[in-house]
């Protein structure tokens, strides 16, 4: 890798971080410090939780395109001032509708999808894959930390001393953005493993292996955003806990959840078993959260529900992106991650909304229940999966001075272990889908036709 590559992997990644930090310390505390705004109620703080998912999901690809016609530092220098903006507008809020507004406002800087074709431009196509795993891990880390930090934080200086932290952090992303991160000689290619296009989000929508896995992050999201409407009152009410104390809890059962996780990862992909480790993660989850539905005012059973709630939720973080990545067509990984991504942030919207209405109607036990009923239900929509294979992904630039479209696009379709090809002509760039025992690379030079990355 090189030394550029490399300051922009890191300079990225601190800069994700710093984002989602932001929006993710509020998580663990805001239900607590629901007095201290006027017309507060369970149902807004719900609301509140989960509004910047809203304008996220309407916003993303938006963003995304945006930048390839204005630059993408531009765009995240915009995207990182509405957040600031955001924040500020909610520190200084003394009614939860401002909170709530400050919120929409914080979600509506949306610039993960510009920052990840910032780094499809910064870096050459054969070390992209670790790039991204570099900040998908990142991603993974500033949400365990934003549990952790966040009740501590609250503890000191309430949930307005959040919000000052979160403008500050914009500030730090945009000083990040200037001086750490490089500036692309020109970001006007289109990137398929990273760039979304308007003509591929049809096929992406239509795609039923695909709709499960939206369905899927829809469904994820929303139990992660409706639980935090209830968890921090029972880790108050049951446990009998200082909220700076929530963080030790926090603590204990992310670590160790992780630590359990890790050898199923590994045992599905060795023993490709990969579906069935998906289906009884969300068996998990289910059953999880059924136990604190009916259990959850009793400290054994809440503790040991968190465990497996999160257990399961970090092992379907996980694996749903590399899911997408491998079940999407050639050139549609970018534009599938983008309508992944509108849909994660639905589930956090909806979550939040709805987590709020029922824990003012029906206590946590609605809120709970109502979780257990939508994974059941994404259980049965996920049977339906099939395993994926194991494939790679091979992009050609070729001459199209000499080669018809028409003709090369039904040629490299023949060829052997070929599963799908996607030509973009405007760049002169053909996508390719292979099964790896399969495909044989050399024959690609019977068309005079170089590989410029596989993946």
């Amino acid at each position: 890798m090189l030394p550029l590559e490399k300051r922009a992997i890191g300079s990225l990644a601190l800069l994700y971080g710093f984002r989602m930090l932001g929006l993710f310390m509020l998580l663990p505390v805001l239900a607590l410090y629901a007095a201290d705004y006027e017309h507060s109620s369970p149902t807004l703080i719900g609301l509140a939780l989960g509004i910047y998912g809203l304008s996220q999901a309407l916003l993303q690809i938006p963003f995304g395109m945006l930048s390839d016609r204005i630059g993408r530092k531009p765009v995240i220098y915009v995207g990182l001032l509405l957040f600031g903006a955001g924040s500020v507008i909610a520190a200084g809020a003394v009614s939860i509708w401002v909170v709530i507004l400050g919120r929409a406002l914080q979600g509506s800087g949306a610039i993960a999808s510009t920052i990840l074709a910032l780094l499809s431009d910064l870096t050459r196509d054969e070390q992209r894959t670790k790039a991204m795993a570099f900040i998908g891990m990142s991603i993974g880390l500033t949400f365990a930390a934003a549990l952790l930090i966040g009740p501590w934080v609250s503890a000191g200086f309430g949930v307005r001393g959040i919000f000052w932290l979160t403008a500050l952090l914009a500030l730090f992303g945009i000083a990040v953005t200037a001086w750490l991160v490089p500036t692309p000689a020109q970001s006007a290619h289109f990137h398929g493993d990273t760039s979304a296009s308007l003509r591929f989000v049809g096929r992406v929508l239509g795609d039923r292996e695909l709709l499960r896995l939206n369905i899927g992050i829809f469904c994820l999201h929303f139990v992660l955003t409706a639980s935090f409407v209830a968890l921090p009152l029972l880790l108050r009410d049951t446990l009998k806990l200082q909220v700076q104390q929530h963080a030790w809890v926090y603590l204990g059962v992310l670590g160790g959840s992780f630590l359990a996780m890790v050898p199923l990862m590994i045992y599905a992909e060795r023993a490709r078993k990969v579906v069935q480790v998906f289906l009884s993660a969300i068996a998990m989850l289910t059953v999880s959260a059924l136990v604190i539905a009916y259990w959850g005012s009793r400290p054994a059973a809440l503790l040991a529900g968190m465990f497996f709630l999160f257990m399961a939720f970090n092992l379907l973080e996980a694996n749903l992106p590399s899911l997408v990545s491998k079940k999407t067509f050639p050139a549609g990984k970018g534009t599938a991650m983008g309508v992944y991504s509108s849909f994660q942030f639905m589930g956090a919207f909806v979550g939040g909304s709805s987590g709020g209405v029922l824990m003012e109607r029906s206590g946590f036990t609605g809120v709970f229940i109502a979780c257990s009923l939508l994974t059941l239900l994404w259980f049965f929509i996920a049977r339906g999966m099939r395993a994926p294979r194991k494939v790679a992904d091979v992009v050609l630039e070729y001459d199209s001075q000499r080669f018809a479209a028409e003709e090369l696009l039904s040629q490299l379709s023949g060829l052997e272990g070929v599963r799908d090809v996607t030509l973009i002509a405007e760049e002169s760039l053909a996508y390719l889908k292979v099964e790896s025992a399969k495909f044989d690379r050399e024959c690609l030079h019977r068309y005079r036709i170089e590989p410029s990355s596989i993946g």
